[in-house]
């Protein structure tokens, strides 16, 4: 592994990414650069495609990003200096960023590939992912081959019960004081808020859960009565929702919709948020509440205890049953846990 990464960049076996650059051959022309890492007698070998129209391809390899993306800047400094134009400069110029590999979506996706703990001598910018390091779920047939064979569209029952309980939460912006959260967001609503939408993604992470499938995790310890995430997605009517929900089980489709009052529902199935991810416990440490911002119903999840950092969010789902068919236990792994999921 020690060939396969340096100080700022990791060299994943199998990275392609497409770069437009000036030509080597037309001035005053770019072309594309299509940039691959390769494995060749256990050291990587950096390959460049030159694809450009009309032309031939023109291919270049060599043992470094750096060495390789010199065969072509070099030639394309000299034509433009013998053309009195712009001069670049080659030695300013870095291998890693031509290749793409210093961009801060492929350094998070790459950080977070199995192995990386081996690469001792590369400094971790957002370091390591937890989806790695939590183990693998338990799956519920005991064997991970079957588990084609069973239901699979089950949906998680995200609902409230829009009478009472979103008449409460709604009544802790109003000024009154018969919730427990009244003290807390009476007199920053719009403060807390605005300070959700840009930093909900310092408080949670993605992982694979203990509970089922995947969960979100508190990335910091999180105090009591914060507003943690917004469940969010397409708002829809009530028939819009139905006619989805027969949709997505042909499909076989996982369903994760959220009733907002009555009349709307929050399909987040394509269009949602991670706060879709929350599993269900019968000992939470959050609770769903429907807000008023803006003249808007929002979906917002609180913590109702303290969370220390790592520890998976949960609330308790109201379970509101059509029929019995396709119901399957719950997860939450509480001893005296007797609910059922549709």
């Amino acid at each position: 592994m020690a060939d396969f990464h340096s100080v700022t960049a990791l060299y994943p076996v199998g990275y392609e990414a497409t770069r437009i650059y000036w030509s080597l051959r037309t001035n005053n022309r770019r072309c594309c650069y299509r940039c691959t890492i390769c494995e060749n007698n256990g050291r990587p070998e950096f390959v460049v495609q030159v694809i450009e129209q009309g032309l031939e391809d023109l291919v270049f390899s060599d043992s470094s990003p750096q060495a390789v993306w010199n065969r072509i800047i070099e030639p394309v400094a000299m034509m433009r200096k013998e053309a009195d134009m712009l001069r670049l400069f080659p030695e300013y110029l870095k291998g890693e960023e031509l290749f793409g590999l210093t961009v801060h979506a492929v350094l998070r996706i790459a950080e977070s590939l199995p192995g990386v703990e081996s690469c001792q001598n590369y400094l971790f910018r957002y370091g390591r992912h937890p989806l790695m390091e939590l183990p693998l779920m338990i799956n519920p047939t005991g064997c991970a081959r079957s588990e084609p064979k069973i239901l699979t569209h089950y949906k998680r029952p995200h609902t409230l019960n829009s009478t009472s309980m979103s008449k409460a939460y709604q009544s802790t912006f109003t000024g009154e004081t018969n919730t427990p959260y009244s003290k807390q967001f009476v007199h920053s609503k719009s403060s807390q808020y605005r300070r959700l939408k840009t930093e909900w993604k310092n408080n949670v992470y993605l992982a694979r859960s203990r509970i089922q499938g995947l969960g979100l995790y508190a990335a910091k310890d999180i105090e009591k009565h914060t507003m943690v995430i917004e469940y969010i997605g397409t708002i829809i009517r009530n028939e819009v929702a139905n006619r989805r929900e027969k949709i997505y089980e042909e499909q076989n489709r996982g369903i994760y919709m959220f009733r907002i009052n009555n009349e709307h529902v929050i399909d987040a199935t394509l269009t949602g948020g991670p706060a879709r991810y929350i599993n269900h416990s019968c000992a939470p440490n959050c609770v769903a509440e429907v807000v008023t911002f803006d003249k808007e119903d929002k979906i917002i999840i609180i913590s109702s205890r303290r969370i220390p950092k790592g520890e998976e969010l949960t609330y308790d789902y109201q379970f509101d049953f059509e029929d019995d068919q396709h119901k399957i236990p719950c997860h939450c792994g509480a001893w005296n846990c007797r609910k059922w999921m549709n």
